[in-house]
């Protein structure tokens, strides 16, 4: 069995960039993504904006050209697909890593197909696969969503959008347009100021002229297969529903981290441990690279700003 100098664990922009460097120092490396090219971003919304400008979300220096300056969805799908394939990365897709356990010289990577090792890991896998739960009677009800794609899906449906940030936000905004009756539920006192400056004003008039329902300081008590029951500072409300989106967030999978290794910190944040100089993590030779850095502070690390990891982390092995 080969030893590869590095295996990647993920197969998003950033492992995509580790990837890509590593080729370019020479050095021996695979990527194992679980999905196809870019997961997580073939699974966000259909109609989905990037906040990002294209040449922000670009990698290796590699020109992202886009129609408008923020891009769609389907322009990054395109964009990142042609860079795996252009470049030939040794990528497998639709492999699932199982179990990595560090042995005194290397790692052994078991997937649900193959197994291997390799002298150094890196974690890139992001934050979108577990959402945050609420954890309330009813959220097992196959009318719960916590992924968002088409609003065509809930034309002329009674739908509550649970969460303030720009997932909610955008698909609030889609389904109305559909024509769903939409209830937004919001935990705080406003729509969240992180929201894209293009869309905050948008859903603040819809709210204004009452277009889309709100209910601030609020949290979902209970699903019931025709209703809701919602908390407000007026007492509990009960309300019609057939489709719950429930786009409260999505967190890393810390269980993964903590079966490395890898010490979190105690608060409520789960901060991985890691060298910010090199993104080497308290196992020696097991690095983070992208989101995932950030543990729940998901809105701290983007692509802009965790491509460098790729050079970081390719400069470490390098030095060993």
């Amino acid at each position: 069995m080969k030893n590869f100098d590095v295996v990647i664990v993920g197969g998003g922009p950033i492992g995509i960039a580790c990837g890509l460097e590593a080729k370019k120092k020479g050095l021996s490396y695979l990527i194992i993504e679980k999905g196809p090219i870019v997961n997580s971003i073939f699974h966000y919304p259909s109609n989905m904006q990037f906040f990002s400008s294209s040449e922000k979300l670009e990698i290796d220096q590699i020109p992202f050209i886009s129609k408008e300056p923020k891009p769609k969805k389907d322009e990054a799908l395109e964009y990142y697909r042609r860079i795996v394939t252009s470049n030939m990365l040794n990528i497998h897709l639709f492999e699932k890593v199982k179990n990595v356990v560090k042995t005194d010289t290397s790692f052994e990577i078991t997937t649900n197909k193959k197994s291997y090792t390799a002298t150094n890991v890196v974690i890139a896998t992001g934050f979108y696969d577990l959402p945050n739960t609420l954890n309330i009677p009813g959220e097992q009800l196959e009318k719960v969503k916590h992924y968002y794609d088409n609003p065509h899906y809930y034309a002329q449906q009674k739908v509550a959008v649970i969460g303030a940030s720009n997932s909610a936000i955008d698909a609030a905004l889609e389904c109305y347009r559909k024509g769903a009756e939409v209830t937004l539920i919001i935990r705080g006192t406003e729509v969240g100021q992180r929201v894209k400056y293009w869309v905050r004003p948008d859903i603040i008039n819809r709210l204004e002229e009452g277009s889309i329902s709100v209910f601030y300081n609020a949290t979902l008590k209970e699903i019931e297969h025709d209703k809701i029951l919602v908390t407000t500072p007026e007492g509990v409300k009960t309300i019609e529903n057939d489709f719950v989106l429930a786009l409260t967030g999505y967190k890393p999978n810390f269980e993964f981290l903590e079966n490395l290794g890898v010490a979190l910190s105690d608060d409520n944040k789960r901060l991985p441990n890691y060298d910010q100089e090199t993104m080497e993590t308290n196992v020696p030779n097991l690095y983070l690279a992208g989101v995932i850095c950030g543990g729940m502070e998901t809105h701290k690390w983007f692509i802009e700003n965790s491509r460098v990891h790729a050079k970081m982390i390719m400069d470490s092995i390098l030095k060993k």
